[in-house]
């Protein structure tokens, strides 16, 4: 299945976390958080969203930094995939 987004809305993967620090303590999977960094997976097309030309910044392939509690969760295929707005992602990674 693939996902299409909508308006201003963007499909990000979630980059794994490290399972250990640079001094080589382990992260028990339960207690560490998850990184808010992403990569792009889908772009919606943009265009009229609540009555304001909205352009993408974002494309394809780009690695970002999104809202901490920013979007929803979808999963598919037995993979996770997190789709937020435009406006939710902070940076991008380059």
């Amino acid at each position: 299945m693939k996902l299409v987004p909508l308006g201003d809305r963007v499909v990000l993967k979630q980059c794994v976390a490290e399972e250990t620090t640079k001094s080589g303590i382990v992260i028990p999977g339960q207690s560490k958080e998850k990184p808010q960094q992403a990569e792009v997976i889908a772009v919606g097309p943009g265009g009229m969203v609540n009555g304001k030309e909205v352009e993408m910044h974002v494309t394809t392939g780009q690695q970002v930094i999104y809202s901490k509690y920013a979007g929803t969760n979808v999963e598919i295929d037995d993979e996770e995939y997190i789709i937020v707005k435009q406006d939710d992602i902070l940076a991008i990674c380059e």
